[in-house]
């Protein structure tokens, strides 16, 4: 594990002016870690009893689902016709393929559509580093593998990148709009987990203080640092759209209307994406459990008494679900 500092890092302090003025956040802790992504611990002070939780959790919940991210959401491979193809000289078939191209994480000055292309002939490792990207896009981990070609065929691919929030599943294969791109499913969450914890200080008169300690843990495309910065700014735009409609007459009768019923970011995340071993995987498509949602329905011990589904596998989802995501099932 490496770890990297920097002045603005350390000394990163800014006001939060959501509840009292006198509200500091300063970061604690700021290092890299495996594969590019990042690590910052934070401290907030001076809360009142009870602000803790309601700040923690809030900007927890805009951390994980409200930051944007950019992504590739499609690519199309020469000669391949669908998912289930294999490209001659190539070890990995398409599925490894697209499961590899989902690791690649990427930094975009931009927030529009945008393409790549890798061409190359083998035999060769072919890592991320090879993709050809506009000057907009870089990529945060250029040794991430793809695939290994072991003879002189020629490995094409164009790449569609697109910026957005959350999880959005491939809604079909194939899309006759974008010219036969193969669809992927798409992660552009630049935060991977927010875990916080609140401690209770004690002054001289016994009045007690809250202090907040907030984790952040990114895929390197922006760091800890930044996150929380546009998650505050996130929150702070909220609150002042509705100071600034205070003065709406409240004789204006407002139509019912059904709002969707707005879900974690995590719910529509395949149980692909948490890579979990052979046995439980299976386990859990047996009993038609697809998505990260399906799972939580679940209770531990409705979980374990799936056919095949042992103490073992189930300890794996646990763990699995709290180191990835951050959910704590009891």
């Amino acid at each position: 594990m490496s770890t990297s500092k920097t002045p603005s890092s350390l000394e990163f302090l800014f006001l939060i002016n959501l509840i009292m003025n006198n509200i500091s956040i300063k970061c604690l802790k700021s290092k890299k870690i495996e594969s590019g992504a990042c690590y910052g611990q934070f401290v907030i002070n001076s809360l009142r009893p009870g602000q803790g939780i309601t700040i923690g959790n809030q900007l927890r919940r805009v951390l994980l689902g409200d930051l944007g991210g950019i992504a590739i959401s499609a690519v199309r491979i020469a000669g391949v016709t669908h998912e289930f193809s294999t490209i001659p000289g190539v070890r990995e078939d398409i599925l490894e393929i697209l499961l590899n191209l989902k690791g690649i994480i990427l930094k975009s000055k931009k927030q529009t559509s945008q393409f790549g292309r890798l061409k190359v002939q083998g035999p060769c490792v072919v890592t991320a580093d090879l993709i050809q990207l506009p000057s907009s896009l870089e990529i945060v981990n250029p040794n991430h593998y793809i695939a290994t070609i072991s003879t002189s065929n020629l490995l094409e691919i164009e790449f569609k990148f697109e910026y957005g929030t959350g999880y959005q599943l491939a809604v079909q294969t194939f899309s006759d709009e974008d010219e036969n791109y193969l669809q992927l499913d798409t992660i552009f969450m630049p935060v991977h987990k927010v875990d916080f914890k609140i401690e209770n200080v004690y002054d001289t008169a016994n009045n007690i203080s809250e202090r907040l300690f907030l984790d952040i843990w990114t895929n390197g495309s922006i760091s800890p640092n930044e996150a929380l910065e546009s998650a505050s700014q996130i929150i702070i735009d909220l609150f002042t759209l509705l100071i600034n409609n205070k003065n709406i007459n409240e004789n204006n009768q407002l139509e019912p209307k059904t709002e969707p019923i707005s879900i974690e970011p995590y719910t529509n995340i395949a149980i692909e994406e948490l890579q979990l071993s052979v046995r439980a995987y299976n386990c859990l498509k047996k009993a038609q459990i697809n998505t990260v949602g399906d799972l939580l329905q679940y209770s531990p011990e409705k979980l374990q008494e799936l056919k095949n589904f042992g103490r073992k596998s189930a300890d794996e989802v646990f763990s699995t679900l709290k180191n990835k995501l951050g959910i704590i099932l009891k």
